[in-house]
């Protein structure tokens, strides 16, 4: 494991991604293709269509193909399954090609912080990114699972180092298949000095670890500091593989991805200024005191067009 300074020209080198959508130091993988396309390749995690349907009495998982069918007609180019299980892949193949979605990366959770389950966890991994690289796929986005996702419980500095290892090791595995491992984070690992974060960061190589950005759980686990956000982005920028976008508006999501709490724009602009050009995901969801004012595909479409215009250079 590596925790020397990483030249930019490593990171380059290190962190492409072949046929992606990843543009490292301004050299963009793909670009043909999204030259062609004439636009900015747009994703949708699984999880806000989760949550959007709840609010309608309705079941995404249960609806899937109707469902799916629904994310192509907001204006999405892809859609990030959260996978579980290869089958959950076997059954997601034919319907994102019946409605014309790639599937560029997934999201899968992980348990690597205890050593008699972190090998499990990282063969259940590979299985499922196995399944995922035949559809296109070509980052595996994964979050370690805290003790208790949501509780007060805190990992210790044993746990921390044995979870560091494994995303290594899960890393340079996925990177031998062709894959980049994209770590995620929520709000808990900013507990404590952010001293989960940042050992993911700082205890791994970054050749083999890249950096989900989930920027609106950087600014919520750090108390709702758009200081705090941007000191992380310059600390970790050239590690972001893929980003994930969430607004708010005095702390309470947004019905749809717009201004609010977070200064999208500047950091849109950061990310283009060092030539960091990352997948993009949209993960706008609701949650308690959020509005409910439209349809779910209304608010995916408002969300698409208002994302499109903040990363339009991105194209």
């Amino acid at each position: 494991m590596s925790n020397d300074t990483i030249s930019r020209r490593r990171f380059i080198k290190d962190l492409a991604v072949a046929g992606g959508s990843i543009v490292i130091g301004g050299r963009a993988v793909g670009t043909a293709q999204r030259r062609q396309a004439g636009k900015l390749h747009l994703a949708c995690n699984q999880y806000p269509w989760t949550v959007f349907y709840r609010r309608e009495n309705r079941n995404f998982n249960n609806e899937l193909d109707k469902g799916l069918g629904e994310v192509a007609a907001s204006g999405m180019d892809g859609y990030e399954p959260l996978a579980n299980n290869p089958q959950e892949i076997d059954r997601l193949g034919p319907l994102l090609k019946k409605h014309g979605l790639q599937m560029r990366s997934l999201y899968v959770n992980s348990i690597l912080h205890e050593r008699n389950k972190a090998d499990e966890s990282i063969d259940a991994v590979l299985a499922i990114a196995e399944k995922a690289k035949r559809l296109g796929t070509k980052i595996i986005v994964t979050n370690p699972s805290p003790i208790r996702w949501g509780g007060p419980q805190n990992k210790d500095d044993a746990q921390l180092k044995v979870q560091a290892a494994a995303l290594e090791k899960l890393g340079r595995q996925l990177k031998a298949m062709g894959l980049t491992l994209s770590y995620h984070n929520h709000d808990i690992e900013l507990r404590n000095a952010a001293r989960e974060f940042h050992h993911m960061m700082l205890g791994t190589d970054p050749a083999y670890v890249t950096l989900c950005l989930d920027a609106h759980w950087i600014y919520r686990g750090a108390g709702n500091s758009s200081v705090a956000l941007f000191d992380v982005l310059k600390l970790y920028s050239l590690r972001i593989t893929e980003l994930h976008l969430r607004q708010s508006k005095d702390n309470i999501w947004t019905e749809t991805f717009t201004d609010g709490d977070i200064d999208y724009p500047a950091l849109a602009k950061y990310l283009l200024n060092i030539g960091v050009r990352p997948h993009i995901v949209l993960e706008q969801a609701v949650e308690s005191g959020s509005p409910k004012t439209m349809s779910t595909i209304e608010a995916f479409r408002r969300s698409n067009k208002y994302t499109r215009r903040v990363f339009a250079g991105f194209a």
